[in-house]
């Protein structure tokens, strides 16, 4: 059974607009995982040239498992598709959320629709997604999340004068030193990630088979709380991309099925599984 979880109104939420999304730390704040509602299995993930791919069903209904290992409460920006499951809105990390407890999982099984109910996730054909519906099939294909800490109460000691004589280089000198310091390994990492996309083999730019499509509606209440962010960047980014099992065996992430090749009234060399016993006589 879902657990009840809590929705962020976007009018509540007071910080600025994020203008990046910062890479994804090594420790994760939220896990992120799909769940194929049918079968009740974990869909696996497999990682490809620094990417996460998974196999989905088509036809399937499916949630987006999300897990907050940390013991604060964190805001989730959850992406379906480049649109804001929430609110349907092309998906920007300032945008409304869900909000976790410390050490809380949630499944999110559709797009919500009101504070009692969502329309169910399932993987469907491309042409039937949500977001190529509304005109926005560009980012079918990716699943995402931004997460935020939230602000805590900040306690500052008095200030002193600094003593006689002062550095030779002037406080707000250093400040923008230390700056450019702390933001060149981003800085870098952003660069990397970006020539490794340009460098990727042809075959992984295959075209999208499935996306998510708008399916029937689930009773899914949920409740507003207010939620004050730590920062206008998020915290973790992460991404998970999915298509059919076709497409990623076509393009090298999974192996492809085993087949017997040639028609089926051709010679095998294996055509059993084991010895039979031999005739009597």
């Amino acid at each position: 059974m879902i657990r009840k979880f809590l929705l962020l109104a976007a009018a509540v939420i007071a910080a600025t607009a994020a203008t990046a999304c910062q890479p994804a730390s090594a420790r994760s704040l939220v896990d992120i995982d799909l769940v194929d509602r049918d079968t009740g299995q974990w869909l696996p993930e497999y990682a490809h040239r620094g990417r996460i791919y998974v196999p989905g069903e088509p036809g399937h209904r499916y949630a987006v498992r999300l897990t907050n290992t940390s013991n604060e409460r964190v805001l989730v920006v959850l992406s379906v598709d480049g649109v804001n499951a929430v609110d349907g809105r092309t998906a920007h990390p300032s945008q409304a959320g869900y909000v976790l407890a410390p050490w809380q999982s949630t499944e999110v099984a559709g797009w919500r629709k009101s504070m009692d109910d969502v329309a169910q996730f399932y993987f469907t054909d491309l042409p039937d997604s949500y977001a190529a519906r509304t005109g926005r099939p560009d980012n079918v294909g990716v699943i995402g999340i931004a997460v935020f800490r939230e602000s805590q109460p900040r306690y500052y000691e008095p200030s002193y004068p600094r003593p006689y004589p002062y550095p030779s280089a002037p406080p707000y000198a250093r400040d923008e030193a230390r700056a450019k310091s702390t933001n060149a390994p981003a800085a870098a990492e952003r660069e990397a990630s970006g020539r490794a996309d340009a460098s990727a083999p042809a075959r992984e730019i295959a075209q999208q088979r499935i996306g998510t499509g708008h399916g029937a509606r689930e009773w899914a209440p949920v409740s507003s709380t207010n939620f004050v962010r730590a920062s206008s960047r998020p915290a973790q980014v992460t991404q998970l991309r999915y298509d059919d099992r076709d497409n990623l065996a076509a393009m090298g992430i999974l192996p492809p099925p085993y087949r017997y090749w040639g028609r089926d009234d051709e010679p095998r060399a294996f055509p059993g599984a084991f010895v039979p016993d031999p005739p009597n006589g």
